[in-house]
């Protein structure tokens, strides 16, 4: 645990440093993005990099259609929308 004057936090690992190639335009957006979104540039690549190597935690659509239950068919209205009281 790293402790500062007015501050206490707890330092998951050190950091690694990584050096990328990118177009000049492309970083140049990606700095202005970062500066929006009030984050560094090292933090967005963090982010991403996380993103896609962490395992999904949600389904997806077509698992969740597979466990609804199908609607109930009564009253001639199966295939229709209600939307305002006007059937679609």
């Amino acid at each position: 645990m790293r402790i500062f004057q007015n501050h206490a936090y707890i330092c998951p690992g050190m950091k690694e440093r990584l050096n990328l190639t990118i177009d000049g335009a492309l970083l140049e957006a990606v700095k202005a993005y970062a500066a929006r979104k009030e984050m560094s540039v090292s933090e967005l690549v963090e982010c991403y990099f996380r993103s896609v190597t962490e395992p999904v935690q949600y389904n997806t659509i077509l698992e969740f259609m597979d466990r609804i239950e199908p609607p109930a068919t009564g009253g001639g209205k199966a295939n229709t929308l209600e939307i305002g009281g006007y059937g679609i």
